[in-house]
Parts: C-alpha cells; structure tokens; sequence
C-alpha cells in the first residue's frame, strides 16, 4: 500500500478518487484502486513492487496564491496553469506517507533531465530560459527536502515549497517542449535531417523511412501534412472553403452506425458527396475510418446482439470491412482499419481475439486495396483503462505485438484529444505530451495522430456517470482563444518529430449528430470559423516555409489570457 498526504488540507472527495491511477515498470498502468480518506491519498495495488500514482491536480490561482507574492522567477511570473494529470516517481511502500506535491514535483524534475538526454540537448540548452528556471525548480526542491523532517503536512512549510518547485519546473517543462520544436521544426519540415542521414540521391517517391541513429524512431523523407475530420451531416460550401484553405488531406470516419444503420441496409449517401468533392473539386487526398471501432458512438444498436458471438462478430467485421474497400477502394489513399480494440471497450475481447480480429482488419483491407496504405489507431494512448480492466491490453504493447506477429502496418495512428470527463481524454502538459510521443517512436514505424482536439467550452459529465474526473484545462478555462494556442503548441510539438506522418484536428465543424467531442470543431454549429482554423492553416503555411511563425513563441502561447467576459 502506498499513503499520499493531499496537496488539499480538507478534499472534497471521499471514497475512489475520480481519475487516480497506478503505474508500474515502462510506464505501464498496474490493478490497483486509489482513495482518499482523512486528508491520506490511500493506493491499494495487486503487487509489492514498486508503483508511481497518477493523479489529476488543480493548479489554478487559489493555490498559486499559496507561493506568495513573490512569484516572478528568472523574469516569468507564474501563472495558473490548469487541471493536469500528473505523475510520481516509482516508490516503494514504507509506513510514512508521502508527500503528493513533493513526489510530483520529483518526477517533473527526473522527466525534464531524461528528455534532455534523449534529445541530445544539454549543450544546446545551456544557459537558456527553460534551463534556468528548472535551476531554480531544484535548489527550491532541494529546501522542500530540507525541512520534509520538519511536518510533511498540506499547509506546512515543506508542502508549500514543493508545490512551488514542482509550478516553477512545469513552466520550465513546457518551454523546454516548445524550445525543442523550434529547433526541430525545420529540419523535419525541409528534409535536411533526412538528408543529413540518407545521402543516396533516389527519387523521393520512392524514399523510405530510416532510422534516426540517435534518438530511436524513423525519419520520414516526405513533409508532414495536416487535415481534419469532416463529419458526413455537415456539407456546405464555407466547409469546403475552409478546408482548401488550410488542409493537406480530409478524413472520413465511415462509423458503422452511420454506414450500416440497419443490419444489411448500408446508406452511401452522405459519405459519397465528400469524397466525390475532394477528388473531383478540392483534389485532396482521402483518408478513411477507422472502419472497426467498438466506442458506443460507432456501434450500431443491432450489432450488440452478437458482442459474446466472437465467430459470428468475426465474420459481420470481415463482410462491413469487405463492402466499404471494394466499394471506395478507387478513391482512399489511406486506411484506419481499426481503433481501440486494445481496450476492451463495449465489446470484451480476449488477447487471441484481439490480435485475430486486427489481422483479419489489416488482411482484408490489403487484399482489396493493396496500393493503399494502412494504419491501426490506438486509443487511449497512456493506458489508464487497463488499470480497471485486465482483460484488456496496455497500448503500448498491443502495438508491439501487432509487430511481433507480423501484420503488416505501414503506421500507427494515436487518437490525441483532451479536455473531456471520459476515460482517457484528460488533459496532460506539453513535455508528457511529447514524451509520450517519443515512446510511440520506438516501434520504428511512422506515427500519425488521426484525432489531434480539445472543445471550446467545459464538458461536464451525466449525473449516471459516478466517480467522473475532472475534464482538464490547459492554462485557462476552454474557451475559443486557449483552443487555438492549444492547436499551436501541440501541433507544433507534434510536427517536429521526425516520425510524425501527419496531424488530423477531430473535427471540421460542429454538429448536432454523432460528434466525439461537442464543441471542439474548428468551426462552430453555425459554420462560422473559430481562431483555431486559422492556426491549422498557419500550420500548413509553417511546414511549406519549413519554420515556425515568430508570434507562436512560448511567451505568447504560454501566456494566460483574462476569461472572456
């Protein structure tokens, strides 16, 4: 067991702590429940060995106010930085508990010195602002540990240090993140780093990726794209404008719910007006799916009739995949064939059934279509689901055995959204974010992100969903402009990486049908453009000019705006 004294003298919540979870070895989420009681953070795990706590916290400006009035730090004031799930190092159990904001701020500051050395960057970084404001995180951790002897209690003197260095090396993290995008954005976008490697002149057509003899992964010799979702209830000609305007490629999510409604009854129609403009009019490539996708969204209400029927299921998948490749197999240039079935969410699979159900998806696809590309989406890409759910697959892993087993993938595509109640979509800082990334890497195959999003206004949970997490905000309450400066920072983090194939935002334009996230388009239910679809389109602009704009430095981007009145 392991006991956690709360940054909170008096929480609110009794009983399971809404979005806590364990964490072993390789970051990979262990059986365990995690309570609170008495002020005491209380972790009951299925092993004895060593385990880290994942566990959201608020840093808004009432416990900012906790730091006192002297605030600025190597000439940054520090600001409220929103709800974050955060994590703790390994620990081992001991009778006395820890402190939570002391162990927090420990793993930000082991995380900042382990991505400074996976990305070669020590020299690079000397003397710069993320380096001096993480110097001024340790000597303030440093003096936490100091007068820990002294009471490890929530309002004690130690507690309050270790909330500040742990705020002092969050800042520092996410300027380090952007501050290494900056310096990888252009290398990765003009093909130098590529050619620095590969210097055989071949067609670029024709290139392949290599592996990057430093930092693991691959290098993609094409330019990365960005694209969006287009949803098939909304067809208009502001859509259409907006997407010729700031998108490389479109993607249609073909969910079986709207494709084949009815058992047997397929409906084409909406579906087949955006393709039929994106090869015809925009000449934009398409790319498709995923075509299996078992979240309660997707799933017709007739198929639920066979979820424990695994032969029966196994073939109505093998004919819906068959259908939709034969029938648009002339217009798709990619596939996302499957999504989450790693999850075990709504329909249970077992190992053997997970792995016989991605090659069938993968096979088939191949066969018909064996000039187009394919990708499997992994959902939920930090694996909190299977600390609840053991008969699921931690994702990570599920990926490396769909290697191991010889499916033949030509990506892997992560579903990248934050800001929601629901499992897995909250929200997490730039340099976990990029270091999630850089674990995705070591598959040493391309990376796409095919739903990259957060909404616009706070999503709050239904009154049948006990036990919910907080939503995550990132630097202010969601709201058009932190959208936008959402888009830039991670959009740029994520397109610098050498691997990343391309970004696909989750949503064009809001809807009142089937939506993974209300509120969270580019544009609004009325089709009026949102900040957000001018940054994509800066995007676009930055790749093609092979450097980011100037204005999306980190004092710009990391800088908290008042509330909209």
């Amino acid at each position: 067991m392991l006991r956690f004294v709360s940054p909170d003298p008096t929480p609110t919540t009794i009983g399971v702590l809404p979005g806590a979870y364990l964490v072993g070895k390789d970051n990979v989420a262990i059986a365990g429940e995690v309570t609170v009681r008495d002020g005491i953070v209380i972790c009951e795990k299925g092993t004895t060995e060593a385990a880290a706590l994942a566990v959201q916290i608020t840093l808004g400006q009432e416990r900012l106010n906790q730091l006192g009035t002297d605030t600025t730090i190597e000439g940054v004031t520090l600001k409220p930085l929103g709800t974050w799930t955060l994590q703790t190092c390994l620990l081992p159990e001991r009778e006395k508990p820890y402190l939570l904001v002391m162990e927090l701020a420990r793993h930000r500051i082991m995380s900042f010195l382990t991505k400074l050395e996976d990305w070669q960057a020590i020299e690079s970084t000397e003397d710069t602002l993320p380096m001096r404001l993480f110097e001024a995180a340790r000597t303030t951790f440093v003096q936490a540990l100091v007068h820990a002897h002294e009471s490890i209690l929530p309002d004690s003197q130690a507690a309050n240090l270790a909330l500040r260095a742990l705020w002092i090396a969050l800042e520092a993290s996410e300027r380090l993140a952007l501050q290494q995008a900056e310096r990888d954005f252009p290398i990765r976008a003009d093909g130098s780093l590529y050619e620095q490697i590969e210097q055989e002149p071949t067609d670029p057509e024709k290139r392949k990726p290599i592996l990057h003899p430093g930092r693991g992964g691959v290098i993609l010799p094409l330019k990365p794209a960005v694209g969006t979702l287009v949803s098939p209830h909304v067809f208009a000609p502001m859509t259409q404008e907006a997407i010729t305007n700031a998108c490389d490629f479109i993607n249609v999510p073909m969910r079986w719910i709207e494709m084949e409604p009815a058992e047997g009854e397929y409906d084409y129609t909406k579906t087949d007006r955006w393709i039929e403009w994106a090869i015809r009019q925009a000449k934009v490539p398409v790319v498709a799916g995923p075509l299996v996708d078992f979240r309660s969204t997707s799933v017709p209400d007739w198929l639920y009739i066979w979820e424990n029927d695994y032969e029966t299921l196994r073939e109505l998948v093998y004919e819906h995949i068959k259908t939709l490749v034969t029938r648009y197999r002339r217009t798709i240039t990619r596939w996302t064939v499957c999504s989450g079935l790693h999850c075990g969410e709504q329909f249970k699979l077992s190992f053997e059934q997970m792995m016989d159900l991605t090659r069938i998806c993968v096979l088939v696809t191949r066969k018909l279509h064996p000039r187009a590309k394919i990708q499997v989406e992994i959902t939920q890409p930090w694996g909190e689901y299977h600390t609840h759910d053991r008969t699921s697959l931690p994702p990570l892993l599920y990926a490396e055995m769909l290697s191991q087993a010889g499916i033949h993938i030509d990506a892997f595509s992560l579903r990248m959204q934050m800001g929601s109640y629901r499992p897995g979509l909250q929200t997490r800082d730039l340099l976990a974010f990029s270091a999630m990334l850089d674990q995705y890497a070591m598959l040493d195959r391309p990376i796409t992100i095919s739903s990259l999003g957060v909404p616009t206004t706070e999503i709050t949970p239904r009154n049948d969903l006990p036990d919910q997490p907080e939503t995550g905000t990132w630097r202010q309450p969601w709201n058009e402009d932190s959208q936008a400066d959402w888009l830039s920072a991670y959009g740029a983090v994520a397109l610098s990486k050498p691997y990343i194939e391309s970004i696909c935002w989750h949503e064009l334009a809001d809807t009142s049908g089937s939506s993974d996230m209300r509120s969270g388009g580019l544009m609004d239910i009325k089709g009026n453009p949102r900040p957000s679809l001018d940054r994509l389109s800066d995007l676009r602009i930055a790749i093609a000019e092979s450097k980011l704009p100037e204005s999306w430095s980190a004092d710009t981007i990391l800088s908290t705006k008042p509330d909209p009145v």
